[in-house]
């Protein structure tokens, strides 16, 4: 791969986790401060993402991989895209924004694949030079937080009281703008489809990898990887508001940490991954998933502020450990053949079904700890899934028997 090219995909990547991490984190903030949005709502507007992921695949698979260069269907997305962004910025009540939001994110999804699809295409090494490339999207999602915080200030209290959280969707909206017309100067990416073969559900769905839940071990991985969704759904919805709640100042740049974790237990995935295996891995992540929501249940801004930074610290081993170790485990299960259909599956599974019925249980849960106008019983509202986790934790451990998995980088 040219240095050129490696720079014109670094570059797309920065800009297109920056557009993601850019809105996504302050949100529900947003939601609660500017539009007085219930749990409820919010919990609405964040299953965007899973109606996202669901409709994503027949975005690809009838459309990218059988007429149009990814490249040009990318570009077309972020434009369009930025438009449904500015819109958000617009808004003045829930109704006027959910619909934008939902017709953005059906949009955006299906970026994440077609990103990949672009990289992989001048790679001679993906192995290699993917995560290099790779790694300037947290970075960007990263920087779009400390913008928000210390560049800006829009989540500062006073701020968010003049209602300035908004600005972040008309950030988001140019930098959307930018790569939408960036992509169509990327290097060329054909479809790879064949146009006279008929694409079915089940090719789109990948349900050909259906076959592999007869192996009662992936079938106990693909029902924790669900189960273990719904607490996740905690996190990303109320992770700003909980924060602002709490009076934390520059609360967007202390999220970002979390992604900060992620690229620093990403390396020390593989050292754990061979030393204790795939199960045992697993069941740590599980375990720094009810550890993180204790450390939010009873932590504060004060002097218990270090639980709460903690606990966005552990996000690394929550994500890396479970989520891309369970990329590994089902890469090794499903071989050759089925191997695109089994992770596409394992997807939908976790951030379409999964985080969609996450975001409406955490809804439910935050609408029933409203103590007052503005204010939230967040001990209750985390010990719920911190208990989830923990209960999903017991059925993997006693359910899943060990095997050896080789990890492969």
């Amino acid at each position: 791969m040219k240095k050129a090219t490696k720079h014109q995909l670094s570059l797309m990547m920065f800009l297109e986790f920056f557009i993601w991490g850019g809105w996504f984190v302050t949100m529900g903030t947003f939601l609660g401060s500017n539009l007085s949005a219930s749990g409820a709502e919010t919990g609405m507007a964040y299953s965007t993402q899973s109606w996202g992921a669901i409709i994503a695949p027949f975005i690809i698979g009838l459309i990218a991989d059988r007429y149009f260069n990814a490249e040009k269907i990318l570009g077309v997305l972020h434009l369009f895209g930025a438009v449904l962004m500015y819109m958000m910025s617009q808004a003045i009540d829930f109704a006027g924004f959910y619909p934008y939001v939902l017709g953005y994110m059906i949009a955006y999804m299906p970026t994440l694949a077609l990103v990949n699809s672009v990289s992989f295409n001048q790679m001679d090494d993906p192995a290699k030079q993917f995560p290099l490339v790779r790694v300037w999207g947290t970075i960007g999602w990263i920087l779009a937080g400390l913008a928000i915080s210390f560049l800006f200030k829009w989540d500062s209290e006073a701020n968010i009281a003049k209602g300035m959280l908004s600005n972040t969707f008309i950030m988001v909206a140019i930098a959307s703008a930018i790569l939408g017309v960036f992509s169509f100067f990327l290097p060329k990416t054909p479809p790879t489809a064949n146009r006279s073969k008929k694409a079915s559900i089940s090719d789109i769905l990948g349900l050909d990898a259906l076959r592999l839940l007869k192996d009662r071990n992936f079938l106990m991985f693909f029902l924790s990887s669900f189960l273990i969704c719904i607490p996740l759904a905690f996190y990303y919805q109320n992770i700003s508001l909980f924060l602002t709640e709490y009076k934390v100042e520059n609360s967007t740049a202390w999220a970002s940490l979390g992604q900060i974790s992620e690229v620093a237990f990403m390396l020390l995935l593989p050292f754990f991954f061979k030393k204790y295996d795939f199960k045992k891995t697993v069941l740590f992540g599980m375990l720094a998933w009810a550890i993180r929501y204790v450390l939010f249940a009873y932590g504060n801004g004060g002097d218990l502020f270090f639980m709460l930074v903690t606990g966005i610290a552990l996000h690394g081993i929550c994500y890396d450990f479970f989520f891309v170790s369970g990329q590994i485990y089902t890469d090794s299960k499903a071989g050759e053949k089925v191997k695109s259909a089994a992770q596409g599956l394992i997807t939908l599974a976790t951030y379409g079904i999964g985080m969609l019925v996450g975001f409406w249980v955490a809804g439910k849960i935050a609408d029933s700890n409203v103590v007052s106008e503005g204010t939230h019983g967040w001990e209750s509202i985390w010990i719920f899934p911190a208990l989830f986790a923990a209960g999903v934790l017991v059925l993997f451990a006693l359910l899943f028997k060990n095997e050896k998995i080789e990890y492969k980088s």
